[in-house]
């Protein structure tokens, strides 16, 4: 494969970049190429021997003909090159001579001959590169091979020791290279033979750049493809030290299936709008997303970053208005709710959920020791002791009444962790018995109970709702209907704060008292207000500090994260076939569906359609099954034939809200699986893409070749 451009005497070089382009695959394409470009010894090559081996530069197309995409340039399926300095060669009979030209012919003539012994001096040299490029083709080809081997499995190329004075030599890709050499990889020999490694640290993080632009170009271009999509984030995590926040897209594919992929990590350091713009700029400009696609946002975030997440959101819908914010499925409404907010109280609550979470995943006797001690505090009531055990098997502290769940059994929770923290029989290591220390002090601190009884009782209004829009598709349907009197029951509270704050003080003093807990203002505010320290009372502070901004916040939460678009979107759920035969009698409202008519294929036809869509369902008979959810209501064949309904299907099929079925949502499992498996010092944001991706259908060749664009100097040495 040539490196350089084909056209003899062309200036373009490293000095004067341009992008090459390969030969095209089609046969009379192929042939006008290489008229153009004047290479007569080109002309008895195949198609597929120029496309391999032979490069035109940028230079020699319009401008209007080359694609400068957001990961790597591109020539438009038809373009042919016309532009040439050289000047052109007469053909057999096209000019007649006189005596007055003769002078000028034989000129000419001399012209031609110097021309063509120019062309065959390049032809001879592009014949002695072409096996010199190839071979680095094959090179690279087998670099990339084991980096994506080692990023599908997992595996950290540069793993697994730390010392980097010896740079790749004892690392695993280095250790499959030598692999591939001692099995009889010539390629690789020959470049280890020159010089003595056969990928430079700084080579392989090259590599590593290129596979995340390919994996990268190839994943926004399959959403391009499908229209809509919505844009989904989770919590921030740290890679190499700084806060990352990852990105996910959710879309309906051409097969009508729900889809959503990881697309990276965007770096989170920066405050504020100046933030805001450099996410979205690196979205749209560097990614390549057509953000006016963009039809819905969800986030989720913790209390620490969440004023920096507001602002990002409002920045995406205010440039982008059509981008809904709602609910992200992966997480329970009750929890979200809970993550956003920056109150003390509350983030201890959570902080310490994650820390139970993880403490009692170590060891299936830990277990049991919580198991033992709910026992011990439940001894007149098995069936109620048998429930909170079989709970506790699952991943309670991330359910809808987790905050229900977590008081039942706090006392148990306490006593477990201090019995751990004692150790009496020396069953335990070290480090659990220091966790179990760190989880009995946060369980022990009033602080902590206050926030867990607040949230309990305020979230019991949400509870319900938030399963079912998160359930079925006939509960999400339910839940669309009945936000008001979600909303109405919390501005009761509001309205009547003092009153329920009593109850709720009393509650947690009666709790706290049973542990055996002092009742006291935190420690953190007396510090700051010293002063006022003997004039606050513990009731009146956790009003003003807690109930009265854990009630106001959820309030508007529920109210932003549900806006009229929002639930006009989830009322279409009356258009999956479950939902109709609950309500045979009623035909599905064409007001709701009303929203998405500037994208419906044909809007005269919609009330007709509509009826058809509904008679079809309605008049099914006693014991027939009902696609019960979006996924397998886009999979109904019959579903072509209703164009308007297909069309609002795809779009309430984006809604991040929506639990997606368990084959399409792989991307949110793999990310959670490499963020919990890979050791920090190993995590790769590019890495990363490649391990979550590997099912994208990118192929060597391209990295190959984009590789060979972005880095053309390193194809000089082989």
């Amino acid at each position: 494969m040539q490196n350089h451009c084909a056209v003899p005497n062309c200036t373009s070089s490293i000095s004067d970049p341009q992008p090459l382009f390969r030969f095209p695959h089609d046969p009379e394409r192929s042939k006008k190429w290489v008229e153009k470009c004047q290479r007569r010894d080109l002309i008895d090559k195949s198609p597929d021997q120029l496309h391999r081996h032979y490069r035109l530069c940028g230079k020699h197309f319009e401008s209007s003909l080359i694609d400068n995409g957001a990961q790597c340039t591109v020539l438009k399926d038809d373009a042919i090159p016309t532009i040439f300095d050289m000047p052109s060669q007469p053909q057999n009979g096209q000019v007649k001579r006189n005596k007055e030209t003769t002078k000028d012919d034989e000129t000419e003539s001399k012209g031609r001959k110097k021309m063509k012994k120019s062309q065959d001096t390049d032809t001879a040299k592009a014949d002695v590169q072409t096996d010199e490029e190839e071979e680095y083709r094959e090179y690279l080809k087998s670099l990339f091979e084991v980096l994506v081997l080692l990023g599908e499995q997992n595996i950290p190329p540069t793993g697994p020791g730390d010392r980097k004075k010896d740079g790749l030599r004892e690392s695993n890709f280095q250790a499959l290279l030598d692999y591939r050499m001692n099995c009889g990889n010539e390629v690789l020999k020959k470049r280890y033979d020159v010089n003595q490694e056969c990928c430079s640290s700084v080579q392989l993080s090259q590599l590593i750049e290129v596979c995340e632009k390919c994996i990268r170009s190839k994943l926004v271009e399959e959403v391009k493809q499908n229209g809509f999509f919505s844009l989904l984030t989770d919590d921030l995590v740290k890679i190499s030290g700084e806060w990352h926040l990852p990105v996910f897209v959710r879309f309906v594919d051409q097969s009508n299936c729900q889809q959503e992929r990881f697309c990276g990590f965007l770096s989170f350091e920066g405050d504020g709008d100046a933030l805001a713009e450099k996410l979205l700029s690196e979205m749209a400009d560097e990614w390549g997303l057509d953000m006016e696609q963009c039809r819905g946002q969800a986030h989720s975030c913790t209390g620490t970053h969440f004023s920096k997440m507001k602002t990002f959101s409002a920045k995406l819908i205010d440039k982008y208005p059509l981008a809904v914010v709602t609910l992200r499925s992966t997480r329970t409404l009750n929890v979200s709710l809970a993550n956003g907010m920056v109150l003390s109280g509350v983030q201890l609550v959570m902080s310490t959920f994650k820390k139970i979470e993880s403490f009692f995943s170590q060891s299936n006797l830990l277990q049991l020791e919580l198991e033992h001690a709910i026992f011990i505090f439940y001894p007149d009531k098995e069936d109620k002791a048998n429930e909170l055990k079989d709970i506790c098997h699952t991943n309670w502290t991330r359910r809808h009444d987790a905050f229900d769940v977590a008081v039942e059994i706090l006392e148990a929770l306490l006593l477990c962790v201090d019995s751990v923290h004692d150790n009496e029989d020396m069953r335990w290591s070290d480090q659990v018995t220091h966790d179990a220390l760190e989880i009995s002090k946060a369980l022990a601190d009033f602080e902590f109970v206050m926030a867990l009884v607040v949230l309990k009782n305020v979230m019991t209004l949400t509870r319900a709702f938030g399963k079912n829009v998160q359930g079925e598709a006939p509960d999400a349907h339910f839940a669309a209907t009945s936000l008001k009197a979600v909303l109405h029951s919390l501005k009761e509270v509001s309205d009547n704060i003092d009153v329920y704050h009593e109850f709720w003080n009393d509650e947690a003093v009666n709790l706290a008292t049973a542990m055996e807990i002092p009742v006291k203002i935190p420690r953190s505010f007396l510090r700051k207000h010293h002063s006022e320290s003997g004039t606050i009372q513990p009731d009146s502070y956790y009003k003003n500090n807690l109930s009265v901004p854990v009630v106001n916040h959820i309030i508007n939460e529920m109210n932003e994260l549900f806006s009229e678009d929002h639930l006009k979107s989830l009322r279409c759920l009356s258009l999956v076939p479950a939902v109709i035969e609950q309500h045979k009698s009623t035909e599905p409202e064409e007001e709701s569906i009303q929203v998405f008519k500037d994208y419906i294929p044909n809007a005269g036809t919609l009330s007709a359609e509509l009826h058809c869509w509904w008679v079809k369902w309605s008049k099914k008979g006693k014991g027939e099954t009902f696609p019960s959810n979006i996924h397998e209501t886009l999979q109904q064949a019959d579903l072509k034939f209703f164009p308007n309904m297909l069309a609002v299907l795809r779009l309430i099929g984006i809604l991040p809200t929506l639990a997606l079925e368990d084959s399409c949502n792989v991307a949110y499992k793999r990310f959670k699986m490499y963020m919990e498996n890979t050791p920090d010092k190993f995590k790769s944001k590019s890495l990363a893409l490649l391990n979550m991706n590997y099912d994208v259908g990118f192929d060597l060749d391209s990295m190959v070749e984009v590789y060979m664009n972005t880095y053309p100097e390193r194809g000089e040495v082989m």
